[in-house]
């Protein structure tokens, strides 16, 4: 036992590695991660990609407070020359017009929530973008893993977000084979 991990073996040589949620674990016992896991955890969502962003506030498992939205970021195209320049000049303001429309959202839903983990998700850059933001400096040392991959954004994305964050995750590993 780990503050990050929980490893059961069986008597046939299989393991099973529990990662302990929301990271590190206090207690080092089966009563503390039992305790650590049922703990009815404060937990912000940021979840960005070019195109939509949502963020929202857990209370157990039931979402409290979030916002989710999306800017238009125009696709990659096959034009050549000054075109191609152009386009992508368009399509850098407009990822970074969503990006701040993204942070302004974190900033409100995320921003004052007295939050114990944040768990991110969608496009890595495009997090790191918005956590760059001196108002969220507090919440960067909240962040726990997983990282979610996400579709684009909507509430129902969030809210499964919510419960895949809050999910323990367990890695089973057969005996080896001379064992058996």
């Amino acid at each position: 036992m780990t503050p990050t991990s929980v490893t059961v073996s069986a008597e046939d040589g299989s393991l099973a590695v529990v990662e302990v949620p929301f990271a590190p674990l206090e207690e080092l016992s089966k009563e503390g991660l039992l305790t650590h896991v049922l703990r009815e955890w404060r937990l912000g969502v940021l979840l960005v990609r070019r195109g939509g962003y949502g963020a929202g506030v857990f209370a157990g498992g039931k979402l409290v407070d979030s916002k989710v939205g999306s800017r238009h970021v125009q696709g990659t195209t096959k034009a050549g020359g000054w075109s191609q320049q152009r386009y992508a000049r368009r399509r850098d303001n407009q990822a970074r017009e969503a990006f701040a429309a993204a942070t302004e959202v974190a900033v409100r839903i995320l921003g004052s929530a007295r939050l114990e983990a944040l768990v991110c998700g969608g496009d890595r850059r495009a997090v790191d973008t918005v956590l760059e933001d001196p108002r969220l400096k507090d919440l960067a040392g909240l962040v726990r893993p997983p990282f979610l991959g996400v579709p684009d954004p909507k509430q129902r994305v969030l809210k499964q977000a919510g419960a895949d964050a809050r999910a323990i995750r367990i890695e089973l590993t057969d005996p080896p084979e001379d064992s058996r």
